[in-house]
């Protein structure tokens, strides 16, 4: 029976290393998988995966203006895939996280999605939100605070270092923008 997965974390908890380790297995047994990235995150390059470990994968690409349950439909259409795949998921809109629900349901396909649950103001995301309420699945992937206690949330920095407060909430970055905090030095931080 496929299912709708939901791995979360905050940043740098080693979401796209799960990630491409997952279609590696798929793949070293003979299945096929199907990778999906967002279109305007280049920071690996377009259509890629990688992860901070090194590790990367080429991937088709999406953007929120995409029917992913087409898109997954034309996939399948060519060939058989054991599994779909897909990064950043907290930038999906509401309606494409029920194209994907959609697309396990109609299609017989699981799907791990692979994304941030809050942004760096503590709120939830419209792609995560939707996906903590309907995946059939939802794991953590963890990763620590500078204290040593479980970071569940992510600050953003400017090119100085200051904690930022306000802005877009989706903006491309990495390590050079963002700190996963535990919830008591995330506040401090923004206080």
């Amino acid at each position: 029976m496929a299912k709708l997965y939901f791995n979360y974390s905050t940043m740098n908890a080693g979401k796209s290393t799960v990630l491409l380790q997952a279609s590696y297995n798929y793949n070293e047994r003979g299945m096929e998988t199907y990778l999906l990235a967002a279109s305007f995150d280049h920071r690996s390059g377009p259509g890629r995966i990688a992860s901070r470990l090194g590790i990367a994968a080429e991937a088709d690409t999406f953007s929120q203006d995409t029917d992913l349950y087409q898109k997954i439909e034309g996939r399948l259409a060519q060939g058989p895939v054991a599994c779909v795949l897909l990064d950043e998921a907290h930038w999906l809109t509401e309606a494409q996280v029920w194209q994907l629900a959609e697309a396990v349901d109609a299609l017989n396909v699981p799907i791990m999605t692979y994304g941030l649950r809050v942004d760096f103001r503590g709120k939830l995301f419209p792609g995560s939100a939707t996906l903590l309420a309907i995946a059939d699945e939802l794991r953590e992937v963890r990763t620590i605070c500078h204290c040593g206690k479980k970071a569940t949330m992510v600050i953003r920095t400017d090119d100085q270092g200051n904690v930022l407060t306000t802005g877009p909430q989706i903006q491309v970055g990495g390590n050079e923008t963002y700190v996963s905090l535990c919830r008591k030095h995330w506040r401090e931080a923004v206080s």
